[in-house]
Parts: structure tokens; sequence; C-alpha cells
């Protein structure tokens, strides 16, 4: 059997799963999309128009790309050196950290906002922890605030954003630091000539992951910060469920996807660029 046959036959293990896609995700999304387009006299292109033209979805829209961006940066800061340790470390201690990361993804986002919501609060531990430092001379609310919001969404998405660069740093020989040390290289530079470059396809993964959840959560800013922020989720939940727009909900929800996809698809070709050229 040529290696096409072989391929072509493989190929039909993954027809349940397309199908699966199609029936519950694909059909109500084209369901979705044409009703952003269409109005009493047929396709229509006003719901895009109306929705831009209003400068409170401007406010939504930033608020939601400053909310992802900020919590994407929070996640990279924290979670690239902790990709390397757990790259690097070995036996008890590999295991120790990995379980560490995975855990908390068996428990529900729903959850770790509730979490949160005690963790935020003036008498919560990061007030207490702050006020004990000297930081801050009383205890403040972090609870219904951007930050308390991206300080939430940042430990919920975290492992999305280690685990892929851990992937790749895992793949990395050591020995090209080390080589870089005996030729006299400083840590800094090994960093940056050696390190960062091959890392790189693990990071654009990674801000990929983060930034498309966190564009897209719904959950976490409605359990942190509530309603008087909007995000385009929250405001598309709020249409949906609360004023009955199915107008305005599908017109936001086409403009989140669009959002999300473009993320997606950005960061796949970077990631065949940065592939190819390392």
């Amino acid at each position: 059997m040529s290696a096409a046959a072989q391929t072509d036959r493989v190929a039909w293990l993954a027809v349940p799963a397309v199908a699966y896609l199609g029936l519950v995700y694909a059909i109500p999304l084209v369901f979705l999309l044409a009703r952003s387009v269409t109005g009493p006299d047929g396709f229509t292109l006003s719901l895009f128009v109306q929705f831009f033209s209003d400068p409170y979805s401007w406010r939504v829209i930033g608020n939601t790309l400053r909310i992802a961006a900020m919590t994407t940066l929070v996640c990279l800061l924290i979670g690239y050196p902790v990709a390397i340790a757990m790259a690097r470390a070995t036996g008890l201690m590999q295991v120790v950290l990995l379980t560490a990361i995975i855990l908390p993804l068996s428990i529900g986002a729903v959850v770790k906002a509730f979490a949160w919501q005690i963790v935020l609060r003036r008498d919560g531990v990061v007030s207490q922890f702050l006020v004990g430092t000297g930081l801050w001379s009383e205890p403040q609310r972090l609870l219904f605030t951007e930050g308390g919001l991206v300080m939430g969404a940042a430990n919920i998405f975290l492992p999305f954003m280690i685990l892929p660069i851990y992937s790749v740093v895992k793949l990395i020989d050591p020995r090209l630091t080390e080589a870089g040390a005996t030729l006299g290289a400083s840590p800094f530079y090994r960093f940056r000539r050696i390190l960062l470059p091959l890392t790189l396809p693990g990071i654009v993964s990674g801000i990929a992951f983060v930034f498309s959840m966190s564009v897209s959560m719904f959950v976490i800013p409605s359990l942190l910060i509530g309603d008087r922020f909007q995000m385009l989720a929250t405001l598309t939940g709020r249409s949906f469920l609360l004023m009955r727009d199915e107008a305005l909900g599908s017109t936001t929800a086409v403009v989140l996807l669009v959002l999300a996809v473009s993320v997606v698809l950005l960061s796949a070709w970077l990631a065949r660029r940065l592939g190819g050229s390392t």
C-alpha cells in the first residue's frame, strides 16, 4: 500500500471529530453570522455600521483589547522563567512543578473566580500583604477593579502560557548555552542571542492561547469586575440573556470572533516563520 493511500485511510479517523464540531459549533456559528447580516429587507451591514458608529462600542473594544494585552503580558513575564525552570529541573522537582501547573486546570474557571473574589476584597490576602510590606498604608479593595481582573485572569490562564514555552525549551540542547559560556558570552548575551530566539515559537503559541482566551472571557470579568465594565464577551452575553437583543448580540459575537481568529491566524503565521528561520 502506498504512503498516500495509507494517509487517506488514517484521515478517516478524524471524521467523527469533524462531524461533532460541525454539528455543535459550525452550524450554530453559521446561524449567528447570518443573523448579524440579516435585516427586515434581507442582507445588510447596517448592524455593523450602527455598532462601529457608536463611541460606546469602541470603548468596549478598547476595554477588551487592553485587558487581554495586560493579562497576556503578566502571564508572559511570570510564565517564561517558570517554563525555563521546569525544563531545566530534573527528577522529583520537575514532577512537582508540572503537577503544580497542570493540577489547577482541573478546577473550573467559576470556582477560581469566586476564590479570587475572596482574595481581592479589602480584607483579602493581597491587600493584607501589601499593607504588611508597607506599600499600602491601609487596606484597599482590588475587587471590581481592572487590576484585580488582570490578576485573576492571569492566574487562571497562566498554565496556557507556561506549557507551550516549556515544550519548546525542553527540546533545546542545554549545551548550546554552555558552549556560549565557554566562549566568554555573558548570561544576558546568551539569553538574547541563543535562548530567546529558540523559544520564540513557544512564546508566540503561548501569547496566542492566552490572548485569544482573554479576549473572549465572560465568567471571569462578570465575577471580578461586574457589569459596569463591559468587554465584548460580557456585552454579547448581556445582549442575549438580559436585553434580548439578538441583533446586537450577534454583531458583537462576530466582532469578537474576528478578533480571536485574527490572533490565532497571525500567531500560526509567526510560528511557521520563526520555526523556519530557526
